[in-house]
């Protein structure tokens, strides 16, 4: 088969750039080897989060935002160390940061507008950082969340790829796996592969390996799209920095089973420049999903700031770690502090009062007010009683909740939750009753009490998000929940080397002609946009900006 283009991977990034080839009146072969059902790729499992900066949602909310303020962040959290000697890793990196952070603060929001998205009034205070204002996190609340979750953000790139498709403009081929690119005279002029058998597994579902044929597609330029490493917990022990400590031995899967990074070993062995593969970005409070799609499903507890958070040894979490202030960091603390690379499993201890106010689940399935776009059930979830219903799903059915009245019961229950007794009453008692005389007053020496008040300073957490300070002890704010939490995998920060073209870089930091790549597969952009962290609300961003600009070149080109 003869096209324009070819797109490896159906996901976000590459439904963004067949969407500006076909718009620049291109031909385009979507590739991708699950089914149609898959159609939007992980992006359709999230939450929604969008990093816009100086926005009408923030102002609203009496933030001020800025280029320079959100630039400042993004180098502090980036920590771009690998620009010096020849054909450096982080040459173009660092470019693609500064570009993504001027379209964040210019045109993406109208741009999303554009096509269709729309965003709720929330603007969440993600990544909260380290403590210094250099440093890493979001100096101001940049989390804008999509109506429609996910699922909104994807779908209008859905649809369009399906009526190119039916205009006969793009070709949408599922079960259709890459296997090799396609080289002549040191260009790339197209992708082989193997057909697999169909499908009709749900979407997010494991399918079938099995083959029933094989495939050629040549092309004037490929653009590889096709997700990162986040399932292949072989690959992601491989490349564990030493800096994060002994990988663990058990970790939970925050998506889908196809997310293994093939395609990237594939360019990697055909001379493409795969740079900064120890820069990976797995969460902390990850559970077990009691109701899973894939195998070893979990979910990550996006945190309000309260919840007292304990090692697996009962120790309270020193700052950064704190709920919802610096993943990375506070896996540095869980994998590196001695005494602790046997273990893991950290702890959240927390109130009624607090999960009610300030547990959300990330997940457009775990969150079905915004997923459906429903004002009602929004103001009903996020201001009336009780948990959301997805959070108190969890909290009665998930294997790693459990709830008493008293310390001492809870202590015991979530001792039945580990191999052998690790935590002792005594111990956890003593830290929960430091910590609680620290909120007699408005003021304190403790960190994490300074940044609840710090939070509720913020109208949007004030009103949907943090929780009055309260003593754990009260019982009026009870009963207590201990929660057993898990090493997510998510995202690989690095990736294939791409210039501001989205051209791939070959083993000598030159453009490989005909190769393209975008999304999380070009490590979102440069083989490493966020450096060493992200500030969060930004993959998926990162994969329309790099979809876009990929499409765009391509299109300029050919």
């Amino acid at each position: 088969m003869q096209v324009d283009v070819v797109v490896v991977g159906a996901g976000l990034a590459g439904l963004v750039a067949a969407n500006e080839l076909v718009r620049a009146g291109t031909t385009v072969a979507v590739v991708d080897q699950e089914n149609e059902a898959n159609l939007g790729g992980q992006a359709y499992w999230s939450f929604g989060g969008l990093f816009l900066v100086n926005s009408p949602e923030q102002r609203r909310l009496g933030v001020k935002d800025s280029f320079e303020l959100a630039w400042q962040d993004w180098q502090g959290s980036a920590g771009w160390d690998r620009l010096d000697g020849p054909r450096p890793e982080d040459e173009w990196a660092a470019k693609w940061g500064r570009a993504y952070v001027e379209f964040a603060a210019g045109e993406k929001r109208s741009w999303l507008h554009e096509q269709g998205i729309r965003l709720t009034p929330m603007v969440g205070w993600a990544e909260r950082g380290d403590g210094r204002a250099g440093g890493h996190g979001n100096s101001v609340p940049r989390f804008h969340v999509a109506w429609g979750t996910g699922t909104g953000v994807v779908k209008p790139f859905v649809d369009k790829a399906k009526a190119a498709a039916s205009e006969r403009s793009a070709v949408l081929l599922h079960r259709h796996r890459v296997d090799n690119l396609v080289f002549e005279n040191g260009a790339v002029t197209g992708v082989q592969g193997t057909l697999l058998a169909d499908e009709t597994a749900a979407r997010g579902a494991p399918s079938n390996k099995t083959v029933v044929g094989e495939f050629t597609l040549r092309a004037q330029a490929t653009i590889l799209a096709s997700g990162g490493i986040g399932a292949n917990h072989d690959a992601i022990r491989r490349n564990w920095p030493p800096r994060l400590g002994t990988p663990p031995r058990q970790m939970i899967t925050g998506v889908p089973a196809y997310v293994d990074g093939r395609v990237l070993e594939i360019a990697e062995a055909a001379g493409v420049r795969v740079v900064n593969k120890d820069r990976m970005w797995h969460y902390t409070e990850g559970v077990r999903n009691w109701n899973p799609v894939w195998p070893d499903h979990g979910i990550r507890i996006l945190p309000g700031p309260s919840p007292l958070w304990f090692d697996a040894l009962g120790r309270r979490l020193p700052a950064p770690g704190l709920p919802g202030y610096d993943t990375l960091g506070t896996l540095k603390i869980l994998r590196t502090t001695p005494g602790l690379e046997h273990y893991d499993h950290s702890w959240f201890i927390l109130t009624q009062k607090m999960i009610e106010k300030e547990f959300a689940l990330s997940g457009s399935e775990q969150n079905p007010d915004i997923t459906n776009r429903d004002p009602r059930l929004l103001f009903r979830t996020r201001f009336g009683r009780g948990a959301p219903g997805p959070v108190e799903a969890f909290k009665q059915r998930g294997a790693d909740f459990v709830v008493a009245d008293g310390l001492a019961q809870l202590v015991a229950k979530m001792n039945h939750l580990t191999e052998e007794p690790l935590l002792h009453f005594e111990h956890i008692e003593q830290q929960i009753r430091e910590r609680d005389a620290e909120i007699v007053n408005k003021f304190s020496k403790d960190a994490q009490v300074n940044g609840i008040h710090n939070a509720r300073r913020y109208l949007g957490d004030k009103l949907t998000r943090v929780a009055k300070p309260h003593r754990l002890q009260d019982p009026s704010a009870g009963p207590l929940i201990g929660v057993k939490l898990h090493i997510l995998t998510r995202k690989t920060l690095g990736g294939i080397q791409t210039n501001l073209h989205g051209q791939a870089m070959d083993a000598l930091g030159m453009p490989i002609p005909g190769l393209y790549a975008a999304g999380e597969a070009a490590g979102f952009g440069g083989g490493g946009v966020h450096g060493y962290n992200a500030l969060e609300g930004t993959f998926l961003g990162g994969c329309i900006f790099t979809g876009r600009t990929a499409g765009r070149s391509v299109a300029q080109r050919i």
